[in-house]
């Protein structure tokens, strides 16, 4: 206390110098319109600005909320998606659907070896088995692995080992997707037949053939493309969609009927032997 006294002789004049302009202050801006004016448009200024990065601070930090939102969203919208056939007709509660969606987070990547892998945040406790298609919002990504209780493993489509079902957007010409191991941004799709129209540029999206990924899915578009040394078959070049060097979010696709296609398919082979 004594040393707040001691402060207030010492400066007694400057302080008193500061009450005299305020009060001189608050005089002016009662007696003059203009100067109210100026004063209240000054202080919503200030006020202003400070609001604004007050909120620009508390975004920054909400951002991974947000994202996190934002996935959850998009794992229901692709949800409808994929079971859009089934859902033409029935209410979504009441049909029993041919996928799952499950998002997840990239916790490693690699695409500059010849058998590259993904690793993804999420495993055994959340459901996800080997040979679950992984996507990404602007295609596919590869295929699950190996799992264990909180992660997985995914064989990325740049994988010299990688083989997924494709064909060309709008048509019903499919073949194989497959990686020469050459660039991380081109994947090449085979078994084309020669008769088959192609134009630099065209779509190419999972096929129907596949019991991992819904037909549709988007991979890339046509670079370009050769004939075989068969000349039978085209061996088109394709452009990805996906930045392989830059995957954060993920989708992971569950085809509920897939181990019942599989054992249906097994048993008809068998019998014919």
């Amino acid at each position: 206390m004594q040393q707040i006294i001691n402060f207030i002789i010492r400066y007694k004049n400057f302080l008193l110098y500061i009450l005299l302009m305020i009060i001189s202050l608050g005089f002016t801006i009662q007696s003059h319109s203009y100067h109210q004016s100026r004063f209240f448009n000054s202080s919503n200024w200030v006020t202003g600005n400070i609001l604004r990065t007050s909120n620009n601070v508390t975004t920054y930090f909400g951002l991974d909320q947000e994202n996190q939102r934002l996935m959850e969203e998009n794992e229901r919208l692709r949800y409808l998606l994929f079971n859009k056939s089934s859902l033409d007709t029935v209410a979504l509660d009441s049909v029993q659907q041919t996928y799952t969606v499950t998002t997840g987070k990239v916790i490693k990547n690699s695409y500059a070896h010849p058998r590259n892998y993904i690793t993804i945040n999420q495993g055994e406790k959340d459901s996800v088995k080997p040979d679950m298609g992984v996507i990404t919002s602007k295609g596919i990504l590869g295929i699950v692995e190996n799992v264990s209780n909180n992660f997985a493993t995914v064989q990325s489509i740049l994988n010299e080992k990688s083989n997924i079902n494709a064909k060309i957007k709008n048509t019903d010409h499919f073949g194989s997707l497959v990686w020469d191991m050459k660039r991380f941004d081109v994947v090449q799709l085979v078994d084309i037949p020669r008769l088959v129209p192609l134009t630099i540029g065209d779509t190419i999206v999972t096929g129907g053939m596949s019991s991992i990924f819904p037909e549709g899915i988007p991979i890339g578009t046509i670079r370009k493309f050769d004939l075989n040394s068969s000349q039978s078959f085209y061996s088109i070049d394709v452009t990805l969609f996906n930045d392989m060097t830059n995957i954060k979010n993920v989708y992971i696709v569950n085809n509920r009927y897939r181990e019942e296609i599989l054992e249906l398919q097994n048993q008809t082979e068998a019998d014919d032997k």
